[in-house]
């Protein structure tokens, strides 16, 4: 069986191929994403990343704390992708991995993104990635954060085609 390398992110969720598992599969390996998540989300927690105080020390340049695990996770990132791209590594049903090239153009979407996401950041105090790990560590009210970002992310999905890119 062959199989057509596609950028990551061009699979969508219930699209079913000949020869692929079934849903029930489907259901039962994710899973271990469930598991992993909820793995990380409790190092995002004892290690204080989504820790309030330590946001603010960051904003106000008191603490290398959050700047260090950032550094790192960007360091991580770069020498994950450049080894995934040296070793030509492929994903676990067999296709290649491929990352389409950024496409920079004037840069409008990246600092009115950057923008709007650092005073939602700031408004907030919490990082949308561990919103859920606020949430299920107690802290219900980034409920609301949770469902405000889920609805932003939606829009910015409806309405991606018209919005300039």
């Amino acid at each position: 069986m062959t199989t057509t390398a596609r950028p990551l992110g061009d699979r969508v969720a219930g699209n079913q191929e000949a020869g692929t598992p079934s849903a029930q599969t489907h259901a039962a390996g994710l899973i271990r994403y469930v598991i992993i998540g909820a793995l990380l989300g409790i190092v995002l927690i004892k290690s204080e990343i989504v820790s309030w105080y330590r946001i603010q020390e960051m904003f106000r340049f008191q603490s290398f704390h959050m700047y260090g695990v950032l550094g790192s996770a960007m360091v991580t990132a770069m020498v994950s992708l450049r080894v995934v791209r040296w070793l030509n590594v492929r994903s676990l049903s067999g296709e290649a991995i491929v990352i389409p090239p950024k496409v920079v153009g004037k840069g409008y979407r990246y600092w009115i993104g950057g923008a709007l996401f650092g005073i939602g950041w700031a408004f907030t105090g919490a990082c949308p990635g561990p919103l859920f790990a606020l949430v299920g560590s107690g802290a219900t009210v980034f409920v609301a954060v949770a469902v405000a970002a889920l609805a932003g992310t939606w829009t910015y999905g409806r309405f991606r085609s018209s919005l300039p890119h």
